[in-house]
């Protein structure tokens, strides 16, 4: 698996291995992060992890055309973007599902979860059912 959990995101990671999308979330303010240690409005340290609905938007994505790894090569192109998810935080992921062509600004988008062998897998966007994002324009 390329990645390493720590002791932080260990929890998120597990998660994602039970296909349940979580973040984490200030006790006190009610704000999301991805794991941070302490809430960055405040710098209270009662943070708690809770589901989230693996759903959200792209805010900003970019074409790769060079592989970052060997074995991303039979993948290009492929779209790496920044996901606004609907709880609030932003989360970095590629784009699966659709010609990278396709991906947007303002494309909905949904967690899937991608097997990397028989224990782990890695979360990853999809555009969301084509209902769904004809629902958000309007």
């Amino acid at each position: 698996m390329d990645v390493m959990p720590d002791e932080l995101d260990a929890p998120f990671w597990e998660g994602c291995n039970r296909r349940e999308f979580l973040i984490h979330r200030c006790t006190e303010c009610g704000r999301a992060y991805w794991p941070a240690s302490t809430c960055l409005d405040h710098g209270s340290s009662s943070m708690e992890w809770q589901a989230a609905s693996g759903r959200g938007e792209v805010f900003t994505y970019t074409v790769v055309h060079h592989p970052y790894l060997p074995s991303l090569a039979d993948k290009l192109p492929y779209a790496v973007a920044v996901v606004r998810l609907d709880e609030g935080p932003f989360f970095h992921s590629d784009i699966v599902g659709c010609p990278a062509s396709d991906v947007h600004v303002g494309m909905r988008v949904r967690v899937m979860y991608d097997p990397v062998d028989d224990e782990h897998v890695i979360p990853r966007f999809e555009p969301a059912e084509p209902a769904e994002s004809a629902e958000k324009e309007e």
